[in-house]
């Protein structure tokens, strides 16, 4: 296939093994504290074994995606078979610029495995056959809906009904609860947002953060410590939901079959987040966890994200395996990364660290460019 190459465009598995290993175990266990649920009891099979089941969830709105990373990150631990992990497709504004991988790490996105989410892209990861496939079917509406739809589902692609046909493959929603409050009380513009995508930015909350990312950059990427749940919901065969082949199916019924499998996960969305949301913080937890990880500290702090980001992937890049694991203690091993990582002193300036950010951030930029497939 001629687009066979998304497989392995830029994909390093060594990468992500060190990354969650050094960085996002840290993390996840004092900052997120992710839990699944259903997961491991019975993880679905799939029902062709030739094709990938489709994995979905809702997306957190006015985030960073940390809610898919911590997600990710949890499965790869806990999944006994390397094939059951999904591998993510994802917005294409999310990789067409620096500034929005994290921390303005180069290709980020994609060397963790993400592939760009057209519609020639799904289709040819449909026949790659060693991973499982999990996509945010609401798309960027789903990121940028604002605090006021919490937990409420925009309209999901209908890509994944049709390719679900065409493929005779499941889908398996799962619940992603509290990443709601990652980024709390941030509201959406729809005429703020379309201005922002212009320069690569899926949407700009308005948040009362929004004058301290202007004073702190490093706030662009943060997030609050909210406990990340992921409940396993639901799995619909989409064969069973019409008698039509998926080639005589009209964009209209499409669309109805996509709004009938948008009720159903719903159901399962408010069900969850009534058993696991109530309290998305837990500050106890979060005390408790801070305590038993204090030789850490500062690193689980998002101040130190962008330190620990940078630190990581500049040993990852220049001697691979060998020059991790990262040191993450004491105040005389921080100055010496800040000294390694001269960049990342741009974070903390007041406006003007804007300036090196947007040049890093926007160099060789793909903003504007049509990906095939979309």
């Amino acid at each position: 296939m001629a687009n066979q190459h998304i497989y392995s465009d830029h994909f390093d598995e060594e990468y992500v093994r060190a990354l969650d290993e050094n960085v996002l175990q840290l993390l996840e266990r004092v900052w997120f504290r992710s839990e699944l649920v259903g997961f491991t009891e019975n993880f679905p099979q799939r029902n062709n074994p030739e094709r990938p089941l489709i994995f979905c969830s809702n997306h957190s709105g006015m985030a960073f995606p940390w809610d898919a990373m911590v997600a990710l990150s949890h499965m790869y631990r806990r999944l006994p078979n390397p094939q059951d992990l999904p591998r993510p497709l994802s917005a294409p504004l999310l990789s067409q610029s620096a500034l929005m991988n994290p921390f303005v790490l180069r290709n980020f996105w994609k060397r963790c495995g993400c592939v760009d989410a057209t519609t020639l892209n799904f289709e040819t990861m449909m026949y790659y056959n060693d991973h499982n496939l999990m996509l945010y079917p609401e798309g960027v509406p789903g990121i940028g809906k604002g605090f006021n739809n919490k937990y409420r589902l925009q309209r999901l692609a209908t890509s994944m009904i049709r390719l679900g046909l065409q493929h005779r493959t499941d889908l398996v929603f799962f619940s992603t609860v509290n990443g709601e409050y990652l980024n709390p009380h941030a509201y959406s513009w729809d005429w703020l947002n379309r201005q922002s995508k212009k320069i690569g930015i899926p949407f700009i909350p308005i948040t009362w953060l929004l004058i301290p990312i202007l004073l702190q950059p490093w706030l662009f990427y943060m997030a609050f410590p909210a406990k990340l749940t992921f409940v396993l919901g639901r799995r619909i065969r989409p064969s069973d939901l019409t008698d039509k082949p998926h080639d005589q199916i009209s964009r209209e019924e499409y669309a109805a079959l996509s709004e009938q499998v948008r009720v159903q996960f719903q159901e399962d969305l408010d069900a969850a987040v009534a058993k696991y949301g109530q309290q998305p913080y837990r500050a106890g937890e979060l005390w408790q966890r801070i305590k038993e990880n204090l030789r850490y500290f500062p690193f689980f702090l998002p101040a130190f994200w962008p330190l620990m980001f940078h630190e990581f992937d500049r040993l990852y890049t220049k001697k691979g395996g060998r020059g991790l694991p990262l040191k993450l203690t004491g105040l005389g091993t921080t100055l010496k990364l800040i000294w390694r990582n001269p960049f990342v002193i741009s974070f903390f300036i007041p406006l003007l660290g804007w300036v090196p950010i947007a040049i890093r951030g926007y160099h060789k930029n793909q903003i504007g460019e049509k990906l095939p497939g979309q």
